[in-house]
């Protein structure tokens, strides 16, 4: 349980730290935005090669990786349904299949796969499915719902080419070419890099604790009430129930594999969703307060987990 707890304690502290900033105005009017294009452009790419450079991608072969491409597209495709039924837009809609969906495999996963697994390597196919599979999809669709709302419509070509035009999807497709192919990156390249990589984590969760400012309690009121309780529920509850069974009843998973799953599956959704809704102008008070949610939710979440199955 101790490594549940320090966990969050880091991502709370951190969190905290921006609200106290944003309070005090240290960054100026433009500071959120500033900390999430320095994010978005350029240290959670650095974050993203530097990390899959170095994974090993045999891991992307496993059962667990299979469990979690399940359940991810099983709570992201139930919110995509109700969100085309209820006409809540593209944008928006992808922002809370992704909040329903995407864990904290990075700054969270890592510590609790660490304390309460015994194994940080257990994240790496959670981390690689995430970044290799689900964001660039979900950004590329953003990227055209983008474009589509403005006055030129996007070709064919320029829609292939959306995912290689994106930071997040180069940083992730270039680590894992360097992993694949085996080069060694020298160290006057890579150090650097591992540098401006660190500046990832803090700068997301700083913005993120600048935007709570002035904000209402999270899924309280208005039009993204239900979108925001809906995208918690999916996330805190629905994805590790539908591991569980999912890891048990059809993959034959038990003891620690099976604790394994279910526990990177109960990680609240991931804080890079913040900064894409940021970037992109789009569902960002449902990201927040979905993410700040289902947060809070995966505390007990994670605890009964490692109860019931550790």
């Amino acid at each position: 349980m101790q490594g549940v707890l320090n966990g969050f304690a880091v991502i709370a502290i951190v969190i905290a730290v921006g609200y106290v900033i944003g309070r005090r105005g240290y960054l100026g009017a433009n500071g959120r935005e500033v900390l999430n294009k320095l994010a978005f452009h350029v240290a959670s790419p650095a974050l993203l090669f530097t990390m899959l450079a170095k994974a090993d991608l045999a891991v992307i072969l496993s059962p667990s990786l299979l469990v979690t491409a399940l359940s991810t597209a099983a709570m992201a495709g139930i919110f995509i349904t109700v969100g085309v039924v209820r006409g809540w837009g593209t944008g928006r809609t992808t922002i809370g299949a992704l909040c329903s969906s995407l864990v904290n495999s990075g700054n969270l996963g890592i510590p609790i796969a660490v304390y309460v697994l015994g194994d940080a390597s257990l994240v790496a196919p959670v981390l690689l499915f995430q970044q290799l599979v689900v964001t660039p999809v979900a950004l590329t669709v953003l990227d055209l719902s983008a474009a589509a709302s403005g006055a030129a419509r996007p070709t064919w070509g320029q829609r292939l080419l959306t995912p290689f035009r994106n930071p997040v999807a180069i940083g992730s497709l270039s680590g894992v070419l360097v992993s694949a192919t085996g080069i060694t990156v020298p160290s006057p390249v890579f150090d650097p890099l591992e540098l401006i990589a660190n500046m990832s984590v803090p700068a997301i969760l700083i913005a993120f604790g600048i935007s709570l400012c002035g904000s209402s309690w999270p899924g309280g009121r208005g039009a993204d009430r239900v979108p925001v309780l809906m995208s918690t529920v999916l996330k805190a509850v629905g994805q590790p129930v539908a591991a569980w069974a999912l890891a048990s009843f059809v993959f034959g998973l038990h003891g620690a594999r099976l604790l394994d799953v279910v526990v990177t599956s109960a990680l609240p959704a991931a804080q890079n969703i913040f900064t894409y809704a940021s970037h992109y102008r789009v569902g960002e008070r449902l990201a927040r307060e979905s993410i700040l949610l289902s947060t809070m939710a995966s505390v007990p979440v994670l605890v009964v987990v490692a109860a019931l199955l550790g």
